[in-house]
C-alpha cells in the first residue's frame, strides 16, 4: 500500500518525534527516565498494600508480588498507549498544519515510545519476578508476547487517535473506561475469581478480553504452577487473532480519515 510506503520513508521523523516526546515529557523532572519504571512499580505497591494485604484477594496464589507486578506492568503499556493515543492529534494540530507527512507518523511514535518504556519495565520486572520464580526456556516466550501486545498497542493507539479527533470529549471518559478494563482483566485478583463467580456469556466474553489474554501469557512464560484462564494454545491463538484484527483494523481506520485531521 502507498500509505504504508510513505509512513517508512518519514521512520527517523516518527522515531524522532518519540524521542523529542520522551524529552519533553521527563525532561522537567529530577528522576528523569526513572518515572517510566517507577510509576508501575508504585502502582504495583499501592495495589499489593490495598488488595493484597488488607482485602486479601491474593486466592491461593503463592507467588502473588510477581502475580500482581505482572498484572500491573503489562495493563500500564496497554494504559498508556490509550492515554497518549488518544490525543495524538488534537495535540499536534500546530505541526499538523504547518507541516505535510503521513498522519499516522503521530500515533505510530505514541506507540513506539510506550514500547521503549515497557522494554525498559520488563527489566524491573523479571528482576521482581526472579525473587522467588526460577529462570527457564518459557522465559522467552515473553518476546513473542511482547511483540503481539505492541501490534495490539499500536493498532488501539492509530484507533484511539482518529477516534479523539472526532470526539474531543472521549478523553474525559478515558479513566473511566481504563479503570473499568483493569478489573475485567485480573490484574488485582486471580483469575480464578471470574470462573468462580461467572458462568456461560459472561465468562466467555469475559475471558476474551484482549488485556486478560496478553496478562496470562506474561503469567505463563514467567511463574511456576500459575492457573491460567485458558489452555496456553487457546491463549496464544487469542493473542494473535486480537493482535491481527486490532493491529490492521487500527490501521485502515486511521488511513480512511486522513484527510480531514487538523481541518475545523
Amino acid at each position: 500500500m502507498e500509505y504504508s510506503r510513505k509512513l517508512w520513508g518519514y521512520r527517523h521523523f516518527i522515531a524522532a518525534h518519540a524521542k523529542a516526546k520522551t524529552t519533553s515529557s521527563l525532561g522537567n523532572t529530577n528522576l528523569g527516565a526513572l518515572w517510566q519504571v517507577l510509576t508501575p512499580a508504585l502502582n504495583a505497591f499501592v495495589y499489593y498494600i490495598i488488595f493484597g494485604v488488607v482485602i486479601g484477594t491474593r486466592g491461593g496464589v503463592d507467588n502473588f508480588v510477581a502475580y500482581l507486578c505482572i498484572g500491573v506492568f503489562v495493563f500500564q503499556f496497554t494504559q498508556s498507549v490509550v492515554q497518549n493515543g488518544i490525543n495524538a492529534i488534537t495535540g499536534n494540530l500546530g505541526l499538523i498544519r504547518a507541516l505535510h507527512f503521513p498522519r499516522a507518523s503521530l500515533p505510530l511514535s505514541v506507540a513506539l515510545v510506550e514500547i521503549r518504556n515497557f522494554v525498559t519495565a520488563l527489566v524491573v520486572l523479571l528482576v521482581i519476578v526472579v525473587v522467588k520464580e526460577p529462570v527457564n526456556l518459557e522465559w522467552l516466550l515473553v518476546i513473542p508476547a511482547m511483540i503481539l501486545q505492541s501490534i495490539f498497542n499500536t493498532g488501539l493507539a492509530l484507533a484511539c487517535a482518529r477516534f479523539g479527533s472526532k470526539m474531543r470529549d472521549v478523553k474525559q471518559l478515558i479513566p473511566f473506561i481504563m479503570r473499568f478494563w483493569l478489573y475485567g482483566s485480573a490484574v488485582l485478583y486471580p483469575v480464578t475469581r471470574f470462573t468462580e463467580h461467572l458462568h456461560g456469556w459472561k465468562l466467555f466474553a469475559v475471558e476474551l478480553n484482549p488485556l486478560l489474554v496478553f496478562i496470562e501469557l506474561y503469567r505463563h512464560a514467567l511463574m511456576e504452577n500459575v492457573k491460567l484462564a485458558g489452555s496456553p494454545a487457546q491463549l496464544w491463538t487469542e493473542a494473535v487473532i486480537w493482535s491481527l484484527v486490532v493491529g490492521l483494523g487500527g490501521f485502515v481506520y486511521f488511513w480512511r480519515g486522513e484527510k480531514g485531521y487538523g481541518r475545523g
